[in-house]
């Protein structure tokens, strides 16, 4: 680990000399006094947080909805070590520690796993109603490959989902917020027999366009997101119990617009026309731009059904089975170019379908805790992007500038996936007496994907160049010319000089396994050490793949780590303080790179490429106060240092190759800090009132690979290039509670400095583009509870 972990040494250090924490809630976690007791179900069974030899953030739903966390993104706010992307293409990118896979198709899988009461959301498109009507969620760190799978390196992700009551319970929600966004729901709850209880929630968020064009008189970001889920419990007897969840959401919201922050043309300058001379977008976090007739919008839906059956074989033995199904609907307009110009917009459709089983029994006897179980999953893929026109781009003249056809406006690409996943795992946490715990764990896995593809012509010009440019070179090679039919592949098969589908195939398989020993010398301190290894899954680009070597699949890449940590409960449970340093020895990182074909006929190219070797290394604190009654004080911290180990030659965004050895893992900031704290009382009588403030700072990070700040252009490379700045976002609340606090009333401001911050920039053809974050927003909640 070298030197260079000495500052997360030292911030362990600095965690075991100082007060401590656990994070306790108003609702879903027990507050009687103190911190209370947070019970979370990270190793698929029930354990008190602190028994837990992980690293792990928890909140219950009401802090959830103190905080204004809605989406999967918003969870920064309270996960130090986590971040969010707004990717360019609508799909969301999430990274946890450092890992993270920044691919924008649908198909793309993650390297953190989101999960509903420990059901799989396969696709990162797929999570945007997760967090309704929630008793809490809980943020493991570091590889779960044994007990939730591949595609779990950074970490995984599980929302707890508020259960169906034994006792009618009813509540409802309203808001209205700064650009007339107003959103509501609530909940029903309770008993429909003495065997059977159900639970309906809902929830929509509307209107609230907060961004506007700096070019003209025009307004984007209108919500229009409903979600629902239906819960139903069955208990036939004691040892046999059921859980149905129907759960969804119809998402027909806008967009985000991107900001131009310079033009760096991909084909002849001379071609540039009125986008040489656009202005770039002022510095704040409402200016972008679009082209009015090419908006960004969705019309996306999402369905799953998931049955869980829990039978007690005996005393010490359950039988759990868990099965679900889900379909994902798309149909997105993406304009992602920064300017109101036709130089780059293309529309996506697309259909996922995702089945998946899981079998295990679990028991626990004399000191002895296990799981044994198998898993199945299938799922299938399709999306096709048809793009322009895009008329005033340089890149639509490469042809006609060549000598080799006419100037093409539009063009398609699709992909088609398919992924069988079978999987074996065991788990076993065996303590030897009240002092020692061992830990391990391990999972075999066999997956395949099955990948057909191509770019295709829309109308025949791309299509003529293709075809004149591979006519040239099979005439000199004394070969006979061929046709590209109208809306044809146009995909170049470099070793057989022919056009046509992409289709292959990718199998794989691995062993994942976790080992480690827990020290508890007291029921308020807890000592742990671990080694892991977990696996992500390879994976097919969906891409303007002009030669078939671009749809290629990277191989699956693997993360070895090691952590130490603690977790110490002090002064009568009101200080908590849970730190970690860990280390993590990374082989064939996934990244979205550039490739040269043979022969070389466009110059570098757009893939997916895998880093040999890399590593992270870093640290973790996470301090939890309860000074006095009513107050709660939570901070936590992360240290990261990313770093490509030897030599990694590959281009960059401008084409220039350049050896990224040494370089940091894009949107990775070295340092994030979280704190929060509210305190609430009582004003007399029934009533309460409460106040509360969120901080959350990132360091300067980047959106690639190398020297973020060197382009081609001096103005854009002082503009910062792809670099993505620090912030600092403080967000306030405060409200009253009446009749117990079943009624509230509160009030909020995020982002109260009004900060222009950004979390993605990007190369988008003939420019470069960032996509900033929300803007001051302030509003009021209303809650009712009976």
């Amino acid at each position: 680990m070298g030197r260079n972990l000495l500052p997360a040494a030292s911030i362990l250090v600095l965690a075991l000399h100082a007060p401590a924490h656990a994070q306790g809630d108003r609702e879903g976690l027990t507050q009687s006094s103190g911190l209370g007791d947070i019970i979370v179900t990270a190793q698929k069974r029930e354990q008190s947080l602190n028994d837990v030899p992980l690293s792990i953030t928890a909140a219950s739903g009401q802090k959830l909805q103190d905080q204004g966390i809605t989406n999967v993104g918003d969870l920064v706010k309270i996960v130090p070590g986590f971040n969010y992307t707004e990717s360019a293409y609508a799909t969301p990118v999430y990274t946890l520690r450092g890992i993270g896979f920044y691919d924008t198709s649908l198909a793309a899988k993650p390297t953190v796993s989101i999960y509903q009461d420990q059901i799989p959301v396969p696709f990162s498109i797929m999570t945007r109603g997760a967090t309704l009507d929630l008793e809490r969620v809980e943020v493991l760190k570091g590889p779960q490959g044994t007990l939730f799978g591949s595609n779990a390196t950074g970490g995984a992700i599980n929302y707890i989902a508020a259960r169906p009551t034994s006792s009618f319970k009813a509540g409802i929600d309203a808001g209205i917020a700064r650009f007339g966004e107003i959103s509501g729901g609530g909940f029903i709850s309770g008993p429909l027999s003495d065997t059977l209880r159900a639970r309906v929630a809902v929830r929509t968020e509307q209107g609230g366009a907060w961004q506007r064009s700096y070019t003209r008189d025009d307004k984007l970001g209108d919500r229009n997101f409903t979600t629902g889920r239906l819960l139903v419990d069955f208990e036939p007897s004691d040892k046999v119990r059921f859980e149905l969840n129907l759960n969804g959401f119809i998402d027909k919201s806008d967009g985000q617009a991107a900001q131009l922050i310079g033009v760096v043309p991909l084909g002849n300058p001379a071609r540039l026309g009125p986008l040489g001379t656009y202005p770039v977008a002022p510095l704040n976090n409402r200016d972008a731009d679009w082209t009015p007739e090419q908006a960004p919008k969705r019309d996306d839906w999402y369905y799953q059904t998931a049955l869980r059956g829990d039978f007690d074989v005996s005393d010490d033995v359950t039988l759990t089975s868990i099965t679900s199904w889900s379909k994902y609907s798309n149909d997105a307009d993406i304009d992602p170019d920064g300017v109101s110009l036709r130089d780059y917009f293309y529309n996506t459709t697309g259909k996922i379908t995702a089945f998946s089983q899981e079998l295990r029994l679990s028991g626990r006897n004399d000191g002895l805790s296990w799981i044994l179980g198998a898993n199945y999953s299938r799922e299938k893929t399709y999306q096709q992007d048809d793009a322009g026109p895009y008329d005033e781009s340089t890149s639509a003249y490469q042809f006609v500038d060549a000598g080799l056809g006419i100037p093409f406006f539009v063009y398609s690409q699709y992909s088609r996936q398919k992924f069988i996943n079978k999987a074996i795992f065991a788990n076993i946490d065996y303590d030897i007496g009240d002092f020692v715990t061992l830990h391990g764990g391990v999972r075999y896995t066999d997956t395949k994907i099955d990948f057909a593809g191509c770019t295709a012509d829309r109308g025949k010009a791309l299509g003529f160049g293709i075809e004149n440019l591979v006519n040239f070179i099979r005439g000199g090679a004394g070969m006979a010319p061929i046709n590209i039919p109208a809306d044809g592949c146009v995909t170049i098969d470099a070793n057989t000089l022919t056009v046509g589908e992409v289709k292959k195939s990718l199998s794989e398989d691995n062993i994942s396994w976790r080992a480690g020993i827990d020290l508890k010398p007291s029921k308020d301190v807890l000592l742990y050490a671990s080694v892991s290894k977990g696996y992500k899954s390879g994976s097919f680009p969906l891409l303007s793949a002009s030669d078939a070597s671009q749809l290629n699949p990277v191989t699956q890449e693997s993360i070895t780590a090691y952590e130490i940590g603690t977790k110490l409960t002090l002064l009568n449970n009101s200080a908590q303080i849970n730190a970690a340093i860990f280390y993590y020895d990374y082989s064939n990182k996934q990244l979205k790179g550039r490739l040269v074909a043979n022969p070389d006929i466009f110059g570098p190219l757009e893939a997916l490429v895998n880093v040999p070797r890399s590593r992270v290394q870093g640290a973790e604190i996470q301090l939890d106060l309860a000074p006095t009654d009513g107050l709660r004080v939570s901070i936590g911290a992360t240290y990261l240092d990313t770093k490509i180990k030897g030599s990694f030659v590959n281009y960059d965004s401008y084409g220039n190759q350049v050896d990224f050895g040494g370089s940091a893992f894009p949107y990775t900031p070295q340092y994030q800090i979280v704190m929060d704290g509210q305190y609430d009382w009582r004003l007399g009588g029934d009533a309460t009132a409460f106040i509360g403030a969120n901080l959350n700072f990132q360091s300067d990070t980047k959106a690639v690979l190398g020297d973020a700040r060197a382009t081609p252009s001096p103005e854009l490379s002082e503009r910062g290039g792809l670099t993505i700045a620090d912030y600092a976002l403080v967000d306030l609340r405060a409200g009253l509670g009446f009749a117990e606090d079943r009624y509230k009333i509160s009030l909020f401001v995020r982002n109260l400095t009004d900060k222009y911050y950004w979390s993605n920039a990007t190369r988008i053809t003939d420019t470069t583009v960032r996509f900033s974050g929300r803007p001051r927003t302030f509003g009021v909640n209303f809650s009712a509870r009976y």
